[in-house]
């Protein structure tokens, strides 16, 4: 397995077996799935940069890639036209790769504007409407806006934000392992 994504699959300010990806890994482990994991969580990075990078994660020839990009595109308020072509792209190659693709959404805190924070979270759902990939709508939920969770930047979680993060992400990684189903999403 491996994860393309920024500073929330990176852990940023916590130890790398702390960030979601990591626990993920322990966790099929203990239930007897083990995986290797390529993190490939880049701090402040967006769609265009993992677009760069998917073909070196890509040549590792990983069996599933979970997608967790977008919160920066966001945050900069880049295009959202860009992102959803950058993430498209990138839902391309990891399948022609022979790869199967996890995209999980994002939701934008609403100072940036109910228009954009609206516009912003339905690139998600018509990205996984139109693939047809496996995805997880809103893969920070129950830990997003809740300080205990959060580090003081109240953006990235802490470590048991981050383990929420993974009870999140499992249900759709499982899905994945079991051999790519498509077009369901995890709640």
């Amino acid at each position: 397995m491996a994860v393309l994504g920024d500073s929330l699959a990176a852990g940023l300010g916590l130890a790398e077996d702390e960030a979601f990806p990591a626990q993920l890994a322990a966790r099929f482990a203990e239930r007897g799935v083990p995986f290797a994991l390529a993190n490939a969580g880049l701090s402040g990075d967006t769609s265009a940069g993992g677009l760069r990078r998917v073909d070196w994660l890509l040549a590792q020839h990983p069996t599933v890639v979970v997608v967790e990009l977008g919160a920066n595109d966001g945050l900069r308020g880049r295009p959202l036209p860009e992102l959803e072509q950058n993430l498209l792209a990138i839902l391309r190659k990891i399948t022609d790769a022979g790869a199967c693709p996890v995209l999980l959404g994002m939701v934008l805190p609403p100072s940036l504007g109910q228009d954009y924070t609206e516009a912003f979270a339905a690139v998600y759902a018509r990205i996984a409407a139109q693939t047809n990939v496996i995805w997880v709508p809103y893969f920070m939920k129950g830990v997003a806006g809740v300080p205990a969770l959060n580090l003081e930047d109240g953006l990235h979680p802490t470590t048991q934000g981050q383990r929420l993060l993974a009870d999140n992400v499992a249900p759709a990684l499982s899905r994945a392992l079991e051999g790519c189903g498509r077009g369901t999403s995890a709640p």
